[in-house]
């Protein structure tokens, strides 16, 4: 039995019939990396131009600023109130205030209505009871509700806080 002989084939390069070789064939870029490059292209570009319109410096609404005025500060007479307790014992609260005036133009109407005010926070302060004003969160609260009560009794003006400078609970 003779093996049969495979013919070998050579190496043959593909000529154009003019006798020149073809150019080899050109690689195409895979659509998902070209859909990739235009999505972070749009991303860097939205980010640059958000970027500007928001840092950018409009020197016309700079020097249109008003200069920004100081708080004024009115002492409030100090208050002396016993709390609520429902039991034998009396516990008092003694509170130091003094309100926030956001211009200094507010101080005589607020002076003048400090009868009202003195009345709104003898008011309240006579049903607080001492639990209410455990921890910062009491305070906190404390303040907010003074400050809601003197803005009602100085209508149509407001302030800005109330602060505190003393407060003892006996």
């Amino acid at each position: 039995m003779a093996a049969k002989a495979k013919p070998v084939e050579a190496d043959v390069e593909e000529t154009q019939p003019g006798g020149e070789e073809s150019p080899p064939p050109k690689r195409k870029l895979p659509l998902k990396l070209i859909v990739i490059a235009l999505g972070a292209a749009v991303v860097l570009a939205g980010t640059g131009i958000a970027g500007y319109l928001l840092f950018r410096g409009d020197k016309e609404t700079k020097s249109a600023a008003a200069p920004i005025k100081p708080p004024t500060f009115l002492d409030v007479p100090e208050v002396l109130v016993n709390l609520s307790t429902g039991g034998d014992r009396t516990q008092y609260l003694k509170v130091k205030i003094v309100l926030e005036l956001p211009d200094p133009s507010l101080q005589p109407p607020v002076q003048l209505a400090m009868p009202r005010v003195m009345d709104a926070f003898q008011t309240y302060l006579r049903e607080l009871r001492p639990t209410d004003l455990d921890g910062s969160a009491g305070l906190y609260r404390l303040r907010e509700e003074l400050t809601r009560r003197v803005n009602a009794a100085i209508s149509p003006s407001h302030i800005n806080a109330v602060l505190f400078k003393e407060i003892v609970v006996q």
